[in-house]
């Protein structure tokens, strides 16, 4: 039988709490900030990390296409959920650390959502799935990444290796814990 989602979210949390990286579920306040730039029409969107989908509800109901949205998430215990809940919208089960290796079956994607937990990464795991995501985004295209503390969670060498810039997007000091917003985007020098 397949668990609810909140109930898939606290026996993932109890199993690897480090892999999760949350103590809940995002609120919709953070998914509203998280999704606020991406328009109906901007095209193709990857969302890394969907867990319950608070992300992937935000984006549609924002209007994208259902279509348009990929759902990467490699947690088992999310993916019958997802379905489920979002029966036409395509979700991989994959590690983002592969997304270079994905670019022929996934295209250019116009923007990527993450709910990855930086924090509780080694450098090494960001650096590559940074890499590859970039590798996947449009020129223009840009890379939006929440974080619970107040500096954005991809390290300064990381985006200064890939020429990206991260810009605080604001805060959402009424989620549990309060969290960060970041655009990370190519530089344009």
């Amino acid at each position: 039988m397949q668990q609810p989602p909140l109930a898939a979210f606290f026996s993932a949390l109890l199993a690897e709490p480090r892999k999760i990286g949350a103590i809940v579920p995002s609120g919709g306040r953070l998914a509203r900030l998280m999704t606020s730039e991406i328009e109906p029409s901007a095209g193709r969107v990857l969302e890394l990390g969907p867990g319950t989908g608070v992300f992937t509800e935000a984006l549609l109901k924002r209007g994208l296409p259902a279509r348009d949205l990929t759902l990467v998430e490699l947690e088992t215990r999310f993916i019958a959920p997802l379905q489920q809940r979002f029966p036409e919208v395509t979700v991989l089960q994959r590690d983002a650390r592969e997304l270079a290796a994905c670019k022929a079956e996934l295209g250019l994607q116009a923007a990527i959502v993450s709910g990855l937990p930086f924090r509780n990464m080694p450098p090494e795991i960001i650096r590559a799935i940074v890499g590859g995501s970039f590798g996947l985004l449009d020129r223009g295209g840009a890379f939006y990444q929440f974080t619970y503390g107040r500096a954005c969670s991809v390290p300064a060498d990381v985006l200064d290796e890939f020429g990206l810039q991260a810009e605080r997007l604001g805060r959402v000091r009424l989620n549990i814990p309060p969290a960060s917003v970041f655009r990370i985007s190519r530089r344009l020098d």
